[in-house]
């Protein structure tokens, strides 16, 4: 069945009628567990003249019914199966004996990979045109900061380590005697804080820049008038909930992905709802007829940025740079279609939302497969193809999937992580892509030439073959002006990002990355060029693991462990085959048929088509499978079974174990040895939405912190793992720094209660300080500022950003971070789980910042409004007392006022965020304010700030002599 629109035009029905041939274009779905599929070959013919005749046939099944499949396939277990893994081997075998016997080529290389040039045989240079001089030219560079301006900040740096050793050594050696207690206490949270610091501040110790060279790419791997060598990419995008992320959303960014700047048929978006929702679906199938429409319009006019929702509704002069005379008409009618398209996505929202008591029924009356969202077969659709998804100018359009994989009850799935594992895999089977992007369903590309910026570092001769995956800043529309709750985190993604990029690379944030497969797929990276006669050696670890002498040799070295790491051979080096890597010569494979075909599937799993993919460097699936076979592995491979007793998840793929898989799967991949590069091009590669709502916010970075505690209570946390002697020092300072942050909840919590404590009870953390004393504390935050102003100078951050990272990291930490710490240790020690909530990607609000005045009550609230007002109840007892006690008093209680004006001014945002577009503070806080001002009134009372105290004898001892 063929669930899309039927249109009237001739051209929208051959469209139809290819993709209706092609293989890909049936939807199939079921469990790995049936009966073979009755197929009957379709011959489909254009009867339209003016085209090509186009046969094709392929196994069509009747309906859309659960896909057949069974685990006893004589495709994997018969003596054919055999016969192709061992051709596919010999063929893999052939291949590295031409290498080895190709003459390697000699070069000459500086350290920055500038002005080298190919000598031939004899040692000459060769005559070569300057084109192809610049095409030999390396695709990127690596850009230092000016010495003028990064000097300076290293140097305030070490000057504030010195100032911070003294500072503590004043603390420790006076002690407050009658507040022994808050002194103590003080102390302990500011080392915590200087240790904080020390883990924050080294990693931005080496910052970068980096430059690509796009027209250095196109002269290398597209020669005019020969196919394009650009290395094919998936696309892979994860949406769960339709109604918390928009279908209007996602199908822009489908949309955006299908139209980049990229040769077609090296393009590949797999869409995998996790949600197995029949409003996705649909959506996904109005979106591919819309695309018909839109990709040609977007390269015809060269558009930017080519997600129709956001291209029409800036506003700007759209006519700038636009020469074709038909391009205000065409526009307008795009727009037209547009608001049609928007139209029938709306309506399928709107009927979404009354859900039917039988549950959804398709187009041929049959019940929607995923009606139960924890128990369904899986699912997978192409909407496009290479061979049949045409535009409406003939023209070919990237291949659109759908993807749902199987859900079973009492199978963990492991949320986002098991589902794109689950795209890993389909993906490998159907297109296979080397490298793959991973985008949020919120996050267009907003750079149509983002792939080749990453193409520039991944392909580049010179550094491309150490390099795991790309990582792209995340921008954000939609954020009021102000950022009031540091949604565009730009001191993470233009201080921290670079700084990281200049030790072993940025870590990977969960979208906006281009990955290499093979990086992912658990393999070491090729630490050097490998001789011929080390090449059996390193086959041999790839395949069969190391070497029986030399493990042995190792095992019986000082200093080695008595006992082998069982999964050595998970993280083996494996031989870069693809033309890329330059000058590095091929490995003899002489002991390939030696290799055991069931220890890659206890890796891997039992699918020999993607077993075969695995081994295909470069792209492309083995032409020895038929495409129904395809078809059934590729419903294989996404069954909720295939992962049982493989390494997917803990060596391969994305990394089990955590809410926040990204750090974690960025982890493993450093820890092997790779290094990851961070682009930031002129124009943002992709932009998405943020919640701009203090509730959401709050829990989007609930969710983080919680991410990371269960990094810090499992196996992999840096603190313990990973001490290969690949992981930069710089590096794994900046992961503890990841996964210990939250920790800082409790001693920051713990100082903003210190000043109103300080200002109800008379008492202070320092004692009485001389003049020489208050030189380290001036010091102390000249020092602070000078750091922050430097790093804004070298980094471009502006003021007003740096301010509101500074502020949220106060809100955050004492509502948030905290509640991630007792989560954590709950569903890490106790076993209590909590539950994954999908941040919404959407407003329904008419007013564009509508959500930023909405009120949404948790429990996230309760800390920073406590500590709102047991501040200002001090701060009016201090005066009050102060008032009382005469003049004389003003002195000490101005560092109390200071430090209580610290703890407000820090909170300012989320207090205005209390209060509303109209400036009123909901009921339920209030009724909290009242509460704990009453508490805290009486302790001032028992107190007694107003009593005058008089020092003397009793009265009720010496009476009327007194």
């Amino acid at each position: 069945m063929q669930y899309s629109e039927q249109g009237g035009k001739l051209t929208d029905q051959k469209n139809e009628q290819i993709a209706e041939s092609m293989l890909h274009g049936q939807m199939s779905y079921g469990r790995a567990d049936d009966h073979d599929m009755p197929r009957t070959l379709q011959t489909i013919e254009l009867q339209d003249p003016n085209d090509a005749p186009i046969r094709s046939e392929v196994a069509n099944p009747k309906n859309i019914h659960p896909f057949p499949y069974s685990s006893t396939d004589a495709y994997r277990e018969d003596a054919t199966s055999v016969n192709t893994w061992k051709e596919r081997v010999e063929n893999w075998k052939s291949k590295q004996e031409k290498l080895n016997g190709r003459l390697p080529e000699a070069r000459y290389v500086n350290e920055e990979g500038k002005n080298f040039a190919d000598l031939d045989e004899n040692g000459g240079r060769d005559e070569e045109s300057p084109m192809m001089d610049e095409a030999r030219q390396p695709l990127s560079r690596k850009v230092s900061l000016p010495s003028s301006r990064i000097n300076p900040y290293r140097m305030v740096i070490i000057l504030r380590l010195v100032i911070l050793g003294f500072f503590f050594r004043y603390r420790l050696l006076n002690p407050v005697p009658h507040a022994y207690g808050l002194w103590l206490t003080s102390i302990i949270c500011e080392i915590w804080f200087a240790l904080s610091w020390i883990l924050d501040q080294f990693p931005k110790w080496f910052p970068i820049d980096r430059e690509t060279y796009l027209d250095r790419l196109a002269l290398r791997y597209e020669k005019e008038g020969e196919i394009s060598m650009l290395a094919p990419v998936d696309i892979f995008v994860s949406t769960v909930d339709p109604m918390k992320e928009p279908p209007l959303v996602t199908a822009n960014t489908v949309l955006s992905i299908l139209a980049v700047d990229y040769p077609v048929d090296k393009v590949s978006c797999y869409v995998s709802d996790d949600g197995s929702a029949m409003l996705t679906f649909e959506a996904m199938s109005e979106t591919a007829e819309f695309a018909r429409k839109w990709v040609p319009f977007c390269k015809n006019f060269n558009l930017e940025p080519r997600a129709p929702e956001v291209y029409f509704s800036q506003k700007i002069d759209y006519l700038k740079d636009k020469v074709q005379p038909n391009f205000v008409k065409e526009r307008r009618a795009m727009k037209r279609e547009y608001e049609e398209f928007k139209v029938r996505i709306n309506a399928l929202v709107g009927k979404a939302h009354k859900i039917p008591a039988e549950g959804w029924i398709m187009k041929d009356g049959t019940p929607w497969p995923g009606n139960n969202t924890k128990d369904h077969p899986g699912m997978i659709q192409v909407f496009l193809g290479h061979s049949g998804g045409l535009d409406t100018e003939g023209n070919e359009l990237p291949r659109l999937v759908y993807v749902s994989r199987e859900k079973r009850p009492g199978f963990n799935h492991h949320k986002k992580a098991g589902a794109m594992n689950a795209l890993v895999r389909v993906s490998a089977v159907l297109t296979n892509a080397p490298f793959f992007l991973n985008l949020d369903c919120d996050h267009y590309i907003n750079n149509s030439k983002a792939l080749r910026e990453a193409m520039c570092f991944l392909m580049d001769p010179i550094v491309g073959r150490k390099v795991c995956y790309v990582q792209f800043p995340q921008r954000f529309d939609g954020i009021d002006a102000h950022d009031r709750y540091a949604n565009r985190n730009t001191v993470f993604f233009d201080i921290n990002m670079k700084g990281l990029d200049g030790v072993q690379g940025p870590v990977y944030v969960g979208t906006g990355c281009v990955f290499r497969r093979q990086a992912l797929y658990g393999y070491e990276p090729p630490l050097k060029p490998k001789k011929q006669s080390m090449a059996c050696d390193c086959l041999t670890a790839l395949l069969c693991g190391p070497h029986p002498k030399k493990a042995k040799a190792k095992k019986s070295g000082k200093g080695s462990k008595p006992k082998p790491n069982p999964k050595a051979v998970q993280t083996a080096p494996k031989p870069n085959l693809g033309s890329i890597e330059e000058g590095v010569e091929g490995y003899d494979d002489e002991r390939a048929l030696l290799m055991s075909k069931k220890n890659f599937e206890q890796r891997f799993g039992h699918s020999t088509v993607f077993l075969e993919s695995v081994l295909f460097e470069d792209g492309g699936v083995p032409h020895s499978a038929s495409p129904a076979e395809l078809l059934k592995e590729a419903i294989h491979v996404i069954s909720c079974g295939y992962e049982d007793k493989t390494d997917w998840g803990q060596e391969i793929g994305w990394i089990y174990g955590s809410v926040t898989e990204d750090i974690l799967t960025g982890f493993k991949m450093h820890a092997r040895g790779w290094r990851s590069i961070y682009c930031m091009p002129h124009r943002a590669a992709f932009k998405g939405t943020a919640p701009i709502n203090l509730s959401d916010r709050l829990n989007q970075v609930l969710r983080w912190a919680l991410g990371s505690v269960e990094i810090f209570l499992s196996r992999h946390c840096p603190l313990w793992y990973g001490y290969s002697g690949r992981l930069k020092l710089l590096e794994r300072l900046a992961y503890i720094n990841t996964i210990v942050y939250p920790l800082t909840s409790l001693p920051l919590l713990v100082y903003c209660t210190l000043p109103a404590i300080c200002l109800l009870t008379g008492k202070f953390i320092i004692p009485t300080i001389s003049n020489f004393a208050s030189l380290w504390f001036i010091s102390l935050f000249l020092s602070i500022f000078a750091t922050g102003i430097l790093e804004m100078r070298w980094s471009g951050v502006s003021i007003e950003e740096w301010w509101r990272n500074e502020q949220f990291w106060v809100i955050g930490g004492v509502s948030a971070h905290l509640f991630a710490v007792i989560q954590g240790f709950l569903k890490v020690l106790a076993g209590i789980d909590t539950n994954f909530t999908v941040t919404s990607k959407g407003s329904e609000e008419g007013d564009e910042f509508g959500e930023l005045y909405l009120f949404k009550w948790t429990s996230l609230l309760i800390p920073p409004t406590t500590l709102l007002v047991i501040n200002m109840v001090g701060i009016v007892a201090g005066i009050s007392d102060a008032l009382n006690n005469g003049y004389s008093s003003w002195g000490p209680l101005f560092g109390k006022l200071f430090f209580a004006f610290w703890v407000i001014v820090h909170l300012y945002p989320f207090m205005k965020g209390l209060m509303g577009r109209q400036n009123r503070t909901p009921t339920i806080v209030v009724v909290w304010s009242v509460l704990l001002a009453s508490i805290f009134s009486l302790l001032w009372v028992k107190i007694d700030p107003f009593l005058v105290r008089v020092t003397g004898p009793d009265t009720k001892l010496c009476g009327i002599n007194c």
